[in-house]
């Protein structure tokens, strides 16, 4: 299982946000890069980034940011957040980013999904962000009416091969990772699945890594310190 250390960007800044609350905000560097410095001297190849902003508006106010962090670091990346149209992921895979995430977009314009898809096959990722069973969208401040499960084996049929579920409910929280759910998606499909939302300890790792998951991403309790990105690699591993 792969770790994605994750920076989600606000104003240029690593900030956390308390279940999505955007009024509860916490700044952790005014420097994302140095983080995601940190993330690959711990041993990370890979990290997440969301463009929280973008989420909200559907613009990509971060995009040097998110730039900047591909470039000193030197990780890959997989990027999400207002990212709605064929010109920005184009914009943003000629910046090499590694992997595209498509959230509110893949819910409402499944032209432009399948057109992704169709364009850059593995390198585009659906983010499901769940809400009481059913898809967030609009930087989770709107809940939608697909079931989760049910959108995600639509994902399948049209050859989304991986997928970012949130646990709205448990992420910033620090109180565990959803396992039950994890478990759930992992048994019904087949595809690379992230875990995101919760993860607050190496126990939620060891949880997670006997699912068979194909990763799982870590935010807040890196911040926190509550867990270390190098021990957190070595567990999944």
């Amino acid at each position: 299982m792969l770790i994605f250390p994750a920076v989600d960007l606000y104003e240029g800044k690593a900030v956390r946000l308390f279940k999505g609350d955007y009024n509860k905000m916490t700044v952790y560097s005014d420097k994302p890069w140095e983080v995601a410095l940190d993330f690959k001297n711990q041993g990370a190849t890979w990290m997440h980034i969301v463009d929280l902003e973008g989420a909200k508006d559907g613009t990509t106010p971060n995009f040097d940011t998110v730039c900047k962090i591909k470039q000193i670091s030197g990780l890959k990346i997989e990027i999400g957040g207002g990212i709605r149209t064929m010109e920005t992921v184009d914009r943003y895979i000629a910046a090499g980013a590694d992997r595209i995430i498509l959230g509110t977009a893949a819910v409402k314009d499944s032209v432009f999904l399948n057109a992704a898809a169709d364009k850059y096959g593995e390198k585009i990722a659906v983010g499901v962000d769940i809400k009481d069973g059913f898809v967030a969208i609009n930087g989770w401040m709107e809940k939608s009416t697909l079931q989760a499960f049910a959108f995600c084996k639509d994902l399948q049929k049209i050859g989304i091969k991986t997928v970012i579920c949130t646990d709205i409910s448990k992420d910033g929280v620090m109180q565990g990772t959803n396992v039950d759910l994890y478990e759930k998606l992992s048994n019904e499909l087949n595809m690379q699945i992230i875990a995101s939302g919760g993860v607050s300890s190496i126990e939620d790792i060891k949880n997670l890594r006997k699912l068979n998951l194909y990763g799982a991403i870590i935010g807040k309790a890196y911040y926190t310190g509550a867990v270390s990105i190098s021990d957190a690699i070595e567990v999944a591993r």
